[in-house]
């Protein structure tokens, strides 16, 4: 399950250092490395996007990516606040 960043947390730090851009394609997973690429998946629309690893997070039980505000627009979201995901990791 996927979720978003809420707009509160537009320009805070980010656990890599970096400032939080609702803008970016930017996301936040429990363990992969900051700067890895991941495609997301909606498997019951199809619809993807490529984003980068640059926080933690997410640490709601049963949430596995918190996307930015960009990313969870393009995998059409924005209204339910979550969708089930697949993640896929990008060379």
């Amino acid at each position: 399950m996927a979720s978003f960043y809420s707009d509160r947390f537009q320009g805070a730090t980010t656990a890599s250092g970096e400032p939080f851009d609702q803008q970016a394609l930017t996301a936040a997973h429990p363990s992969l490395p900051f700067g890895t690429k991941v495609l997301v998946t909606r498997p019951d629309t199809g619809q993807e996007v490529e984003v980068m690893i640059n926080d933690r997070g997410p640490f709601v039980k049963g949430r596995v990516i918190d996307l930015s505000k960009r990313a969870a627009r393009a995998l059409g979201m924005i209204r339910r606040g979550t969708a089930p995901v697949m993640i896929t990791l990008v060379d």
